[in-house]
């Protein structure tokens, strides 16, 4: 198993990062939220989970280990591949999912994207005890299932100055955007980041 990767940030995709390692391109699939903290160029270390199938090897990249060991634990529960957990990741940080299942929060899961009411009725069942309790939430304070994606506009903003754009040009398509994160809000779910950065990004394109 490759426990983490350690080096300087070679190469931003949107959903991508390249982290050179001895000399090697390590490409790492990551949230956006893990992506906006990295600049090329820059030293990074990210937590590593190495998914093998049949045809491929692919990398999964945290921010720290206790979003790894959460993703890991969100594959135990049946028909949640690596992809799904990475979406439930993009839209909620560890304790937000820790959080949710404690408390039977179904529409928290129903944010994600890929996940619908049984699906969500079956998740709160079978992840019951798995992901433990919450470290850092208070249920008073920081409200059921509260998403990591509640500032998604610096979360964003900051993806895509990650990704070699200028401010201004991130500025622009945040806002060319933004209609589609609030009709999200005014349903009463979590803005879908990962989405909502294809869509900026192809704005820019189209500005170009």
């Amino acid at each position: 198993m490759i426990a983490f990767v350690s080096g300087p940030v070679a190469a931003l995709a949107p959903t991508t990062a390249v982290i050179e390692v001895g000399g090697i391109g390590m490409a790492v699939q990551c949230t956006p939220h893990t992506l906006a903290g990295l600049r090329v160029g820059k030293e990074a270390r990210l937590a590593t989970s190495l998914v093998v199938r049949e045809d491929s090897l692919t990398l999964y990249g945290f921010r720290d280990d206790d979003e790894r060991q959460v993703f890991e634990l969100l594959q135990t529960a049946s028909g949640v591949g690596p992809r799904l957990a990475q979406a439930m990741l993009a839209t909620h940080n560890p304790d937000a999912l820790r959080l949710a299942v404690s408390t039977g929060d179904e529409k928290a899961l129903t944010a994600v994207s890929g996940i619908g009411k049984k699906g969500a009725q079956k998740l709160l069942l079978e992840l019951k005890d798995r992901l433990g309790e919450p470290a850092g939430a208070r249920i008073g304070q920081q409200g059921v299932g509260a998403p990591v994606t509640s500032g998604w506009r610096d979360q964003l903003q900051a993806a895509l100055i990650g990704l070699g754009y200028a401010s201004r040009e991130a500025d622009q398509a945040v806002d060319a955007v933004a209609p589609q994160a609030e009709s999200a809000v005014a349903e009463g779910t979590a803005p879908p980041v990962p989405q909502l950065l294809r869509a900026a990004l192809q704005t820019l394109n189209r500005a170009r």
